[in-house]
């Protein structure tokens, strides 16, 4: 039997035990919201994301999907500079008042793997927006649609940082079902699109870090 034409193609693999995810999903449509959010929590520890450094925040609906995702990046560069800040401080204190000699490292981390144990505090690698948007009577599903679509592309292009576009957007609850993974009498119908989210996150965030670094990762 032939391939489907739809769809992703076969994922490579990526070591994504060095990243930091952020994971920002809606409270709206919860089982279809949870199921996703479950995949691509999976495909994070598959390419090898450490549980401490997945952060995950909820917010009431869709459309606070953007919002989120900027701030919560602005907050992941406030954690990681208030922690340069401190070691600065620190250090200086050592060195009876003069830190010239210091260099502090570069919020873009090594493209290798790291072996600490402690979580990350860098800024975030890549922020996954999940929510799901059903096809209701009024235009309120198109508004929505749009304005969340627009919100997210514009955020990632102003930052910099990718965010993974994980907003369903469908005409039935079965649909939605179905792209959760969780359609049918036994609840294990359809495809997971979580799963791609997650792994695309993890190659976004590390072919953002060979970007900087003025390195092409295939």
């Amino acid at each position: 039997m032939a391939a489907p034409l739809k769809g992703p193609g076969k994922s490579k693999s990526y070591d994504g035990s060095d990243l930091r995810i952020g994971i920002v999903h809606a409270r709206w449509n919860t089982t279809i919201v949870n199921a996703l959010l479950s995949g691509a929590k999976k495909a994070l520890a598959d390419a090898g994301v450490r549980e401490e450094n997945v952060v995950v925040q909820s917010v009431p609906g869709s459309f606070e999907l953007p919002f989120a995702c900027r701030r919560m990046y602005a907050s992941s560069e406030i954690q990681f500079s208030s922690s340069s800040s401190g070691f600065v401080s620190a250090a200086t204190d050592l060195l009876g008042g003069s830190a010239s000699d210091l260099v502090i490292s570069s919020p873009t981390p090594s493209l290798k793997g790291s072996t600490s144990s402690a979580a990350s505090i860098a800024p975030f690698d890549a922020i996954i927006a999940i929510g799901v948007l059903i096809k209701g009577e009024t235009m309120h599903f198109e508004y929505i649609a749009d304005a969340v679509s627009h919100g997210l592309m514009r955020i990632q292009l102003e930052s910099g940082v990718p965010i993974v576009f994980g907003l369903l957007t469908v005409l039935t609850e079965e649909q939605g079902l179905v792209r959760a993974g969780i359609a049918g009498e036994l609840g294990n119908g359809g495809h997971n699109h979580g799963e791609d989210w997650g792994a695309a996150a993890v190659e976004l965030g590390l072919k953002r870090r060979g970007w900087q670094q003025g390195k092409m990762v295939d």
